[in-house]
Formats: structure tokens, sequence, C-alpha cells
């Protein structure tokens, strides 16, 4: 009885081991997908060169364009939700999209929350000013400064003197990087942090702009993905990898970023 007894508790453990494995999500290494056939992007589609909208309502950019080749090699329909920058790191964490492409850093913070592909792209981030401006890299704890609200440049101004910030006080967080470049205009702050491709936009765009020399800050660009959901990571990492080697992503930034 006692020998029964022992059997019926193993079993029973070894039922509970296996269903607890199979809740957590992409335990199996298989890739889990939002919608069967779809490969789902959440970005913020206003951070030129690397996301933005078209005339007729689209979509284009480095990160758009890196998305559908990734697609193509998967065998799925690329669907992009243009959202705030904030919105599109919280919907691949709630399940609303496969992944965030948006010049999404990798941070230690992140990553708890977050996995993440191999780096795809490498971002610069630098001070806009207006011309003849007195602010210099070395003063910038003394000024107003204008960010996009969830990115690093946020996150890294407004932390604390003694971490390497300049303080809340010190940063206004704005939906997007054209609002804080408007505020800039408008003298609300004495100057934006941004990453360098879409300032140069910002500036090009905008008389009466320049960039402060040097970069504030150097970052690697990465594809966000829900936290376990390794399968779709590899699958998209191996999918990086061919297009790397066969020269498709240095093409597409090559189009969008000139060297000069």
């Amino acid at each position: 009885m006692k020998k029964i007894l022992a059997l019926l508790l193993a079993s029973l453990m070894l039922m509970s081991l296996l269903a607890g494995c199979a809740e957590e999500p992409g335990a199996s290494g298989e890739p889990q997908y939002v919608e069967k056939g779809k490969l789902i992007m959440s970005t913020n589609a206003a951070f030129p060169p690397y996301e933005m909208t078209t005339d007729d309502g689209g979509f284009a950019g480095i990160d758009v364009e890196i998305a559908q080749a990734i697609a193509d090699k998967l065998g799925l329909e690329l669907v992009i939700d243009d959202m705030d920058f904030d919105a599109a790191l919280m919907a691949v964490q709630q399940g609303k999209s496969d992944m965030v492409m948006a010049g999404v850093s990798v941070t230690d913070k992140r990553k708890k929350v977050m996995e993440f592909s191999d780096s795809y792209a490498t971002g610069i981030q630098v001070v806009i000013v207006k011309e003849g401006s007195d602010v210099t890299m070395d003063n910038l704890g003394d000024k107003m400064i204008g960010t996009q609200r969830g990115t690093t440049g946020y996150l890294y101004a407004s932390d604390t003197p003694e971490n390497g910030g300049y303080g809340e006080d010190h940063v206004i967080a704005y939906d997007n990087g054209a609002s804080a470049v408007m505020a800039l205009q408008n003298g609300q702050v004495d100057c934006v942090i941004i990453d360098k491709a879409p300032a140069q936009e910002y500036v090009k765009a905008n008389p009466g702009l320049t960039l402060l020399e040097g970069s504030w800050v150097e970052e690697e660009y990465a594809i966000g993905f829900d936290k376990g959901n390794t399968g779709l990571r590899d699958k998209v990492n191996q999918a990086l990898k061919e297009l790397t080697e066969d020269g498709t992503i240095q093409r597409i930034i090559d189009k969008y970023i000139t060297a000069n």
C-alpha cells in the first residue's frame, strides 16, 4: 500500500512539474506570436530615419525595412502599430505585439522585463541647441533639457547627479522628438538630447538649430520581445545574422544615413 501511495505521489509531482513548464511562455523554445501568420511590430513612427510616416499613411525608415526583411525571412506578414514610445515598449510586454523596434537601446532595467535580439545598429545621442546658444556639453546640468519620454536620453539625463544625470528638475519629457524640438524653438527648453540620425533631420528641417560637437552617449539598438519568448528572439537573431552577412542591413542603413 505504501509503495502504491509513493508511486501516486511521485506521479502527481511529475505532472505538476510538467504543467508548470507548459505554462511558462516560450519554455519549449517555439516562437510565440500574437496572431498566426503575422509579425506585429510596435513602434513610434516619429523617429526619422529609423521610423516615420509617409504621405500616403504608410511607414518608412531603417527599422521598418529591416522588420520587413525579417518578416520575409520568417514567411510572415509584417503589421506595424504606431504609438507613443512608452506604449510601444509596453505593447510587447503585454502580448499586444510580437516585437518592438523604435531605436530601442538595451538597458539593465529593460532586460528584466524583455528579451533582446543581437544589436543591428549603433545609436549616438547628441544635443540640439539654437544657433548662438551658450549651452555646452559641460554646462548641461545648469540648463533645461528636453527629451522624448521613455527613451534612454530621458532616463540618463533625469537621473541624479551622483549617477551621472542632471536631476528630474532639469529635464522635461515630451511625447516625441518633434515636440521636444518645438519646445526648444519656443524657448521652453535650452536644448534637446536625442539620437544623432533624427537630430540631423530636425536640424535640417528647422533653420536656426544646430548640434553641439561630439556625442553625449553611444548605445546599441536591438529588437525587444516579451520576457520568455526566446523562441522568437532566436528566430529573429538568425534572420538578422543572414541579413547582415548578405549585406542587406548595411544597404538599408546606407539608404537612409549617408557618410556625411
